[in-house]
């Protein structure tokens, strides 16, 4: 073979070898259920052990009221090592009275997603911004000073 076929061959190979890091990857997370038992849980028929009994325990509860079942579920894809992106979310709300009948029943989708964007690769503050040496050196000749903060009337310092 001359030199330029195996450069080809060469070329080639790696591009074979690539190729599959750049796919397409889908994930789904949560609940994976019935949109009809879904849709059937109604207020003032069914009761905690009547949702668990077709929909199955919840995907959680809720972290301030235990009366809160949220069912879960959302699709995502991202392409190679970009950030994952949703493409459907479905959460269902089941809110019970204290007697344990459903109150209200709310359904929510991928409208309630937020993108949050830091401000940067720093924290804002409040107060003196100082350099890289002056928070290095900045405690030179203050350590160990009698008569600062910490020190008390009856200490040697």
């Amino acid at each position: 073979m001359r030199k330029s076929q195996i450069m080809v061959l060469g070329a080639l190979a790696a591009i074979l070898a690539i190729t599959p890091g750049c796919t397409r990857l889908r994930a789904h997370q949560g609940y994976i259920g019935d949109q009809t038992l879904l849709g059937s849980v109604q207020p003032g028929v069914d009761n905690k052990e009547s949702v668990q009994a077709s929909l199955g325990r919840p995907t959680f509860v809720g972290q301030f009221d235990a009366n809160d079942w949220y069912y879960y579920a959302r699709d995502t894809r991202q392409l190679a090592f970009a950030q994952p992106t949703a493409t459907e979310q479905f959460v269902l709300k089941i809110r019970f009275d204290p007697a344990g009948n459903v109150a209200s029943v709310s359904k929510t989708g991928k409208e309630l997603i937020a993108n949050i964007s830091p401000e940067g690769d720093k924290t804002p503050t409040l107060g003196r911004n100082k350099s890289f040496f002056e928070e290095i050196f900045g405690n030179i000749g203050s350590v160990g000073a009698g008569g600062g903060q910490g020190s008390t009337p009856n200490s040697p310092n």
